[in-house]
């Protein structure tokens, strides 16, 4: 499935990506940071990719802010994949990355590569992304080998929300932050190409990006990332309910669109919407033959 590159440079790749690690000795590291975005249906990804987003995410947050679930956890394979195609349809210089919902990757290995494939043969996904630490080791290790990109996340991962107890920050603790670098450190040695750090105190993401060879991308994670990740509908306005702390919001469009909405339903109730300006109209030698009331 080729792609014409886009206006605003060459096509990002992973090895592209890999090669935008931040280095403290580069005095142009801020001009590297990578920026990735939410994408989930063609228009939002054609826009976003033409404004230069680096990544585009088809993330299982789909389940909340696309499909009305409480959490992650319902979206299926299925699911993610319609949405995948669609973005794929809408990209042409960002790099596509896919998540893996839950269940997709937890029953065997042999499985968990089937539905990869799926996602890069029949999605057009370009890397995938999974969910935990070192109890992902040998899937990292296994789908690198079948040749499938593998984007980590931990700290907080929202397919835990259950064994979790809800979302919340981690690492608070030295355990618990000793744990969340070991994890990103098991992610890195699997073979993954970079890692999504969430919900984490700033400072043990730092740590973690200053250690790690391969690029962090923080959501919740402080300013000395790698890169960001945001959910677009989070920057948008269009999130319904709580939103999270880290989540800056750059329009309001759910204002927006009621207010749209709000002023066409007047417009049809009062008959000021079609205008004649915006109607049709036969020809002039029909018309002669049309009841008055037709002609007007």
């Amino acid at each position: 499935m080729s792609a014409a590159l886009g206006t605003g440079g060459g096509k990002v790749t992973v090895p592209e990506i890999l090669s935008r690690k931040s280095s403290p000795s580069v005095g142009s590291a801020a001009r590297n940071k990578i920026t990735c975005l939410t994408a989930y249906d063609y228009p939002t990804a054609r826009l976003l990719d033409e404004a230069g987003v680096d990544i585009l995410l088809v993330g299982d947050s789909l389940a909340m802010v696309v499909l009305g679930y409480d959490s992650t956890l319902p979206v299926t394979l299925d699911e993610v994949l319609m949405h995948v195609r669609a973005v794929r349809r809408g990209t042409r210089r960002a790099l596509l990355v896919a998540d893996m919902p839950y269940g997709s990757y937890h029953i065997s290995l042999e499985e968990s590569v089937r539905n990869a494939v799926r996602l890069v043969k029949e999605g057009g996904a370009e890397a995938v992304k999974v969910e935990g630490g070192e109890r992902r080791i040998e899937l990292i290790a296994r789908l690198v080998e079948a040749e499938i990109p593998v984007m980590g996340h931990v700290g907080l991962t929202p397919q835990s929300v259950n064994a979790m107890g809800g979302f919340h920050v981690q690492g608070k603790t030295n355990d618990a932050a000793h744990h969340v670098e070991r994890d990103a450190r098991a992610v890195e040695a699997a073979g993954a190409f970079a890692v999504v750090l969430e919900s984490m105190p700033r400072e043990l993401a730092a740590r973690i990006t200053e250690k790690l060879h391969i690029p962090t991308i923080g959501i919740g994670a402080g300013p000395d990332c790698d890169g960001q990740v945001l959910v677009f509908h989070d920057i948008v306005g269009l999130t319904i309910g709580h939103t999270p702390k880290f989540a800056r919001k750059y329009a309001d469009l759910g204002a927006e669109i009621s207010r749209v909405a709000s002023e066409y339903c007047d417009d049809v109730r009062s008959g000021r919407f079609p205008s004649d300006a915006e109607s049709y109209h036969s020809p002039a030698e029909l018309r002669e033959h049309l009841p008055a009331r037709q002609r007007t």
